[in-house]
């Protein structure tokens, strides 16, 4: 009886809800309206399955974006066509590219180029983003809660021969390096700083949250911004770096979880980190700036630039001879575009080979492209990996680069930079950065931004600059003093390079006594100093493009170009192992040690004497008695005493 009424009650509920909710058939039709109606304002429409579950996607993605990005003044309950523009007008769009450039000394550098943009205001307040399609949401929610205008981290296992294998696309020096500009809302910069650096760190699971007061500077004059504005109030300005921090494969996991398609499809799927940290150089970075859509920059976006540079060389691989492809460097070869980019190519560097005659380049491509890169104008033979015709008929695509000759000698960069430290024992010595001016006939500023740790004291009044044997006074300099345990010593100077010079930057030091807890637990090996940097708009050879919104390749276009006779570098020498006054702190494992073994021998026989008990101890018989009483025992007869 209680079944029957049960049955009874649950077919009431199902024909209530029929009479309620509209049937299946009438939601999956209108979803597909939706899914129709979307497609005439997205830029990337989607396929719609037969069974309906990408059109079920499509109604729950424009019920996010209707409901979480709100227009300014809606309460949230207004009709579907406010909403619906406010979703078209938040529009992503997603970029791969790599670039393969054979090197003079028979290397291959490798440059991976990932980008995307998104056409919305984190730092507008009323404006409320709860939805993310390809920006990250960990990135997105750290730009809004902190106040980030732009954020640049990089994160570097090796030096950069910069004589060997010229001018890289974006540099980096070795170890992590972060510089944030904060908007100038931001009411407390350095505690925005603070959290941001612990935020980053548990991001990229990396040693960011070492990151304090201590190896934090505010450059006056270096780092300016690379997207919108000019900003010139050094307060909202935060660099640090962090030159022995190890790269290794936990930094590069979450690395891939950032973009779109992961690892899972396009030119990621070449990652792999036992071939990428199998090399001389490997350079991971994240660039987060808001840039211009077009010329009059009435139309912003937010761009998120992912970037990785490896070069691989031939004895650490293991080759030996001058012959690379895809499957050697990365294991694997390429198969697919990631669906959700607009724009997947590989560029392939044949400026020096323009007849065959250096290398041999397959399978070869018809598509060729030229750009003008660190004022050279380069060509480069282009793979699009959204054409069906690009992997042939195996769907796969492996390049492949066989020598035939000698690479000749290389053009030596116009600009190059070195650093070393002088002197002898462990109370003074001397920094020496040596700056290189190659052009044959053109003068030209750099800017030499040096931050030293406070435990080596700087006497700023030996500082000297000379060029060609002559002292060469700096336009400007900017010096702030280090606090012990507060901050570090900053110094920026303007100094005009005379040309085809070599120019040299003296200053003398004092080492500090630390205290016993502030060594490192390997306090011998040394302590870092980072890199020094110098920027400069260095002569280009060709006239540069001033036009940012022309659609170029992603790897020629990341630093804007305001003039068309230069271009702009920046350059990084290398970090400095220095030694301190270290005590010697085997001391108290000695003193441990010998105190221990006092007391096990001191003590230890002074307690015995006072707890033992004596006891009188009768003499023994002499042997032969000994011997009798045993056959006396034997016989049966009484024993002698």
């Amino acid at each position: 009886m209680a079944a029957h009424r049960y049955g009874l009650s649950l077919a009431f509920i199902l024909i209530l809800s029929s009479l309620v909710t509209p049937s299946s058939s009438d939601t999956l039709e209108k979803a597909n309206d939706n899914a129709e109606e979307k497609q005439s304002v997205s830029d990337t429409p989607r396929e719609v399955d037969s069974d309906g579950r990408a059109a079920a996607e499509d109604l729950n993605e424009r019920q996010w974006q209707s409901t979480d990005v709100e227009p300014d003044g809606s309460d949230g309950t207004k009709d579907g066509e406010s909403f619906t523009a406010a979703a078209a007008a938040a529009k992503d769009q997603f970029q791969e590219e790599l670039v393969i450039r054979p090197l003079h000394s028979g290397d291959i550098y490798a440059s991976f180029q990932f980008r995307t943009l998104w056409d919305i205001d984190f730092l507008q307040e009323r404006q409320k983003v709860s939805h993310y399609r390809l920006f990250p949401k960990s990135l997105g929610q750290v730009l809004s809660k902190f106040s980030v205008r732009e954020l640049h981290i990089s994160f570097t296992q090796g030096f950069w021969r910069t004589m060997q294998w010229g001018q890289p696309f974006i540099p980096s020096p070795p170890g992590a390096e972060l510089w944030v500009w904060f908007h100038d809302t931001a009411s407390d910069v350095d505690g925005n700083w603070k959290e941001l650096t612990n935020v980053l760190s548990g991001i990229f699971c990396a040693s960011l949250n070492f990151i304090d007061l201590t190896n934090t500077v505010q450059p006056s004059a270096s780092f300016k911004p690379l997207g919108l504005g000019n900003a010139t109030d050094h307060r909202f300005l935060r660099y640090a770096t962090l030159p022995r921090e190890i790269v290794c494969t936990e930094n590069l996991t979450p690395w891939k979880k950032l973009l779109p398609c992961g690892s899972k499809a396009g030119l990621a799927v070449l990652l792999k980190s036992e071939k990428l940290f199998h090399s001389s150089f490997h350079s991971q970075a994240v660039h987060i700036r808001p840039v211009c859509q077009d010329e009059p920059c009435t139309s912003k976006a937010w761009e998120l630039r992912q970037t990785l540079n490896v070069v691989f060389d031939l004895y650490t691989s293991g080759q030996g001879k001058k012959e690379w492809s895809l499957f050697k460097m990365f294991s694997r070869t390429l198969t697919e575009a990631c669906p959700l980019a607009t724009s997947s190519k590989v560029h392939v560097d044949i400026t020096d080979n323009p007849e065959g005659e250096l290398f041999e380049l397959s399978p070869p491509t018809s598509l060729l492209s030229q750009a003008v890169v660190l004022g050279d104008r380069r060509t480069y033979s282009v793979f699009d990996l959204t054409r069906a015709e690009t992997f042939g008929q195996l769907r796969s695509l492996n390049l492949l680069l066989r020598w035939k000759g000698d690479s000749g000698d290389m053009l030596r960069p116009l600009l190059h930079a070195e650093r070393y430290v002088a002197g002898f024992g462990l109370q003074t010595g001397e920094i020496h950065t040596v700056i290189y001016n190659n052009h044959p006939y053109r003068a030209f500023p750099v800017l030499l931004m040096d931050s030293v740790p406070w435990y080596l004291q700087l006497y700023i009044h030996t500082l000297t600059v000379t060029s060609k044997s002559r002292d060469n006074k700096p336009s400007y300099i900017h010096y702030q003093p280090a606090k012990d345990r507060h901050r570090p010593h900053l110094l920026e100077m303007l100094v005009q390079l005379p040309p085809h010079s070599m120019t040299e930057v003296t200053v003398q030091f004092e080492r500090a006594l630390l205290k016993w807890t502030e060594y490192t637990p390997d306090p011998n090996h040394g302590f870092y100093v980072g890199s020094s940097v110098v920027s400069a708009l260095v002569p280009s050879m060709v006239a540069m493009d001033t036009n940012f919104t022309q659609d170029q390749p992603l790897f020629s276009s990341f630093v804007p170009v305001k003039e068309e006779s230069s271009y702009f570098v920046r350059v990084y020498t290398e970090p400095l192992l220095v030694n301190l006054p270290t005590p010697d702190f085997s001391m108290p494992y000695n003193v441990i040690c010998l105190t221990c073994t006092v007391v096990a021998v001191g003590y230890g026989s002074f307690y015995n004497l006072l707890t033992r008990t004596f006891q009188v101890d009768e003499p023994s018989l002499p042997l032969a008695k000994r011997l009798a009483n045993l056959i006396r025992r034997i016989r049966g007869v009484p024993l002698l005493t």
